[in-house]
Parts: structure tokens; C-alpha cells; sequence
């Protein structure tokens, strides 16, 4: 069973934790739409009883007071952690970091929805996880984004901790400052959003590493866009 997480990235932007807050609540507010449970989020607790009586507000106010508690400041950095769901079978995540101006450990947020159940069946859809990876495109303003399943990432990376940005997954996004996205086949799909970047998804089909075709069209895109230049590692913002 594969198991899947979009995810966002970027190096050395430093933020104060109202910027941060109001990008988190851009991001939240663009998750909700794609499925039902990601429109009431939750902090983390010690239960699950106890976490669903946090519901939070994710305006940017709100976010702020939880992005500058002591326990969520490393430094520059502010981290969040929230999760939604109806049932503790069936939640998903939210956690991340922003704000940072480390050249040396990237930002992120993160996306880890579910491996089964009706949450599952809806939310591991190309249009649904396009719709993650451009909310986070949109709200983060992020080097490079990705949606794909862990096992594919493992199966195409040999490093335990691989670079950011040098490999390919179901859906992807390129900033613009990464260069221009070159031809690529059917049935991969490609939007550019404006003043942001480039998503491309490989297939309409649900994406997964026991299908030959699925990773054979993985490979083909992954060697026009290193030929192209787009699969290097994170840079300084602005750089």
C-alpha cells in the first residue's frame, strides 16, 4: 500500500510571524475547497478527544498567536502543527515551518493525507492534489513543490535524505526563477500560474509504483527537466 504527502520547499526568506500567519491562513483557505474536512482544523493534543475540542480559527490573527507561542519559535523560525478529520482513523495533517533565514535547512509545508478510508478515496485524485500543490504555490510562494507517494520518492532517490527539488513525483511545481518547463508528453498536464511558476501533473490516474507505465512516464519527464535544467537543489530566496 502506497502512501502519499505534497509538500513545499524553500531556503532563506526571512519572514516576520505575521507574514507567515497571513500565508498560512492564504493556504488553508485555498485546502478547503478540495475536500470537506480540511475546512475545520485542529491543534495537536495528547488525544484525540482532547484535540478536537482545539478547533482553530484560521484567520491570520489567530494564526499569528499560535505561530509566536514560545513552544512554536526556534530563532526566526515559526513552526505549526494541525491536523483535520472526522474520526482518528481518518485525519489529516498540516505542519511546517516559516519565516527562517537558514540557507542551511529549507522551509516547508506539508501535506499528509490519508492511505485509505473515504478521506483517502477523495482526496488522492490528480485534481485534488494539483489543487494542494497550487494552493501551497500560491500562499507559499515556494521554490519547488511536490505531490507524490513516499514509495515512488524511494524507489527513484537513493539517498536517505535527497535534495530538494532533484527529483519528480505525481504533481510538481517549478518557480518561475527555476527557468522555463521544456515540452513534455501526453498525458502530462502543465499550468502556469502567474508571477508564481509551473505545476505539472503526469497522469490523470491515480499515480502509483506498481503500475510500469506510470514509472516509465516518470523517468521520461524526469530526464527532459534535468536536461532542461529545472532538477537542482534549493537556492537562497532571490538568488
Amino acid at each position: 500500500m502506497e502512501t502519499y504527502y505534497a509538500g513545499s520547499y524553500w531556503l532563506a526568506r526571512q519572514e516576520s510571524i505575521e507574514a507567515c500567519a497571513q500565508r498560512l491562513e492564504s493556504f488553508l483557505r485555498g485546502m478547503s475547497p478540495l475536500e470537506p474536512t480540511w475546512s475545520r482544523w485542529y491543534e495537536a493534543a495528547a488525544t484525540f478527544q482532547k484535540a478536537r475540542k482545539q478547533q482553530l480559527s484560521p484567520d491570520a490573527s489567530t494564526l499569528a498567536k499560535l505561530l509566536g507561542k514560545k513552544s512554536n519559535r526556534f530563532g526566526d523560525d515559526s513552526s505549526f502543527w494541525l491536523w483535520a478529520g472526522e474520526t482518528s482513523e481518518e485525519t489529516s495533517g498540516v505542519n511546517g515551518h516559516c519565516g527562517s533565514s537558514s540557507a542551511r535547512v529549507s522551509s516547508v509545508c506539508l501535506l499528509n493525507p490519508l492511505s485509505q478510508g473515504e478521506v483517502a478515496e477523495r482526496v488522492l485524485k490528480a485534481h485534488v492534489l494539483t489543487g494542494v500543490v497550487r494552493a501551497m504555490a500560491l500562499a507559499w510562494e515556494p521554490e519547488f513543490g511536490i505531490a507524490t507517494s513516499h514509495e515512488h520518492r524511494n524507489l527513484i532517490v537513493a539517498e536517505q535524505f535527497p535534495k530538494l527539488g532533484t527529483y519528480v513525483g505525481w504533481v510538481m511545481y517549478f518557480a518561475d526563477s527555476r527557468g522555463p518547463v521544456p515540452p513534455l508528453p501526453a498525458p502530462v498536464q502543465v499550468e502556469h500560474i502567474p508571477d508564481r511558476g509551473t505545476l505539472i501533473t503526469l497522469t490523470p490516474e491515480k499515480f502509483t509504483v506498481s503500475n510500469p507505465a506510470h514509472v516509465a512516464l516518470a523517468e521520461d519527464v524526469q530526464a527532459r527537466l534535468q536536461d532542461a535544467g529545472l532538477l537542482t537543489p534549493l537556492r537562497p530566496w532571490g538568488t
